[in-house]
């Protein structure tokens, strides 16, 4: 896999988590389930882009010749 393809998967990806940890600061939840649900798809994140970037979750990447 070359470094460019593991960049825009990596910006996609960012992208796609900016979208959702928007979605749930506009949803009105109550105050522990709105932070429970921020720190669970921060969590998430960080363990998506540890499988990325170390090769232990296989995640379709963008191969650009």
């Amino acid at each position: 896999m070359n470094l460019i393809g593991l960049i825009v998967t990596v910006v996609i990806l960012g992208l796609a988590w900016w979208l959702l940890y928007w979605l749930l600061s506009q949803m009105p939840l109550k105050e522990p389930f709105g932070t429970v649900a921020r720190v669970l798809l921060g969590l998430l994140a960080v363990v998506v882009l540890l499988g990325l970037l170390f090769g232990g979750i296989p995640i379709p990447k963008l191969h650009l010749n």
